[in-house]
C-alpha cells in the first residue's frame, strides 16, 4: 500500500515536467520516511522503556524545547535573523541543544540510586510545562510580524525540505536505527517488565541509558528538520500493536514505520486532491491524534 500511494503521489496532477515534478516530490516523500521512521521506532522503543503504550517522547518537553529554542533566537535576534540564519547551523544548533538536554537529564536521573523513570517522566512534564510556560510569556513581547514568522515554524512542514538537512537527517536517523537490529531481543525482554529483564540478565540502567539516547537522538533530528508533530508517534505505534498483534519488537517497529509512512502520504495525497492544500498536514494529525489520545484514555479507564 505504502508503494502504492508514492506512485499515486508521484504521477497525480503533474502540472509540468514530469521528471522536475519526481524531482521535488521525492525530497518530500524521503522526509515522510525519515519522520515515519524516526517517529514510530522511538515511540515504539519508548513505550518499551516505560512501559506505557500512552506516553511518548514528546513527554520529555522535546516539542516544548524545540519552539522554546526558536522563540529565544526570534526574541532576542529579530525574525529578520531567524529567516536568515543558514539552515546548517540552525538544524545543528537545534540537534545538538536537544540531544545534550536530554542526555543530561537521562543520565542525572539514572545515576546514583534515582534511577527511576517515574521521576524521569515526572521531571519531564514539569520541565516541558516550563518551557512551554516561558515560551508564552515570551511570544507575548513580541512584535506581531516576529510572532507570525514564529507562528510558521511551530508547525511541521513536510512539503519541499532542505536537501542539505535532509541528508544530515537521513544519517543520523540511519546511525541510530543501525543500532537497534542488536538490541531488538533486549526490547523483548524489557516488555516483560524491569524485575524480569534484571533476573534475565540485562544490565537494565545501561540499557536505558543507551535506548533513552537512541531515541532522543531520532527525535530531535527529525524535529530539527520539519518541527513538532506531536501526536504522530502515539497514532503510529498503537496502531502497529494493532496491526502486528505481537509484542515482537522485530515486526512492532518496521510496521510503525509502514504506517506512518501511509498515513504521511495518504494525508498529503488527501490534502492536495481533494481540500486542495485546504489545511496544513501537520495540524490534522494533531487533531487526529488528540481524539485517539482521548479514546486510549477512555478505553484504559473503562477496564
Amino acid at each position: 500500500m505504502a508503494l502504492t500511494l508514492v506512485a499515486v503521489y508521484f504521477f497525480t496532477d503533474v502540472p509540468g515536467s514530469l521528471a522536475f515534478a519526481v524531482k521535488i516530490r521525492s525530497l518530500t516523500v524521503l522526509a515522510m520516511l525519515l519522520v515515519a521512521t524516526a517517529v514510530g521506532v522511538s515511540t515504539v522503543v519508548f513505550h518499551t522503556i516505560t512501559q506505557n503504550r500512552i506516553l511518548t517522547p514528546s513527554i520529555m518537553g522535546f516539542d516544548a524545547f524545540y519552539v522554546l529554542v526558536s522563540t529565544v533566537i526570534v526574541f532576542f535576534l529579530g525574525s529578520a535573523s531567524f529567516l536568515g540564519a543558514d539552515p546548517l547551523t540552525l538544524w545543528l544548533v537545534q540537534v545538538v541543544v536537544m540531544v545534550a538536554f536530554s542526555v543530561f537529564l537521562f543520565t542525572w536521573l539514572f545515576g546514583g540510586k534515582r534511577r527511576s523513570i517515574h521521576l524521569m517522566l515526572l521531571v519531564g512534564i514539569v520541565l516541558g510545562t516550563f518551557f512551554r510556560s516561558f515560551t508564552e510569556w515570551m511570544q507575548r513581547m513580541l512584535d506581531p510580524l516576529d510572532f507570525q514568522v514564529l507562528s510558521d515554524a511551530m508547525f511541521a512542514s513536510l512539503t519541499r525540505p532542505d536537501e542539505t538537512l535532509l541528508l544530515l537527517t537521513g544519517a543520523v536517523v540511519l546511525l541510530a536505527c543501525a543500532a537497534v537490529p542488536p538490541l531488538l531481543r533486549i526490547l523483548d525482554v524489557l516488555t516483560l517488565g524491569e524485575p524480569a529483564a534484571v533476573g534475565l540478565g540485562v544490565n537494565h540502567r545501561r540499557t536505558l541509558l543507551m535506548l533513552f539516547t537512541i531515541v532522543s537522538v531520532m527525535i530531535a533530528a527529525s524535529t530539527a528538520l520539519v518541527g513538532p508533530i506531536l501526536f504522530f508517534g502515539l497514532i503510529v505505534a498503537n496502531l502497529a500493536y494493532s496491526y502486528a498483534g505481537t509484542f515482537r519488537h522485530v515486526w512492532t517497529l518496521p510496521t510503525a514505520v509502514l504506517i506512518g509512512v501511509i498515513c504521511l502520504l495518504g494525508g498529503q495525497i488527501v490534502l492536495e486532491q481533494v481540500f486542495n492544500l485546504g489545511g496544513s498536514l501537520s495540524m490534522v494529525i494533531e487533531f487526529a491524534g488528540g481524539l485517539f489520545f482521548l479514546y486510549l484514555v477512555l478505553r484504559k479507564g473503562a477496564r
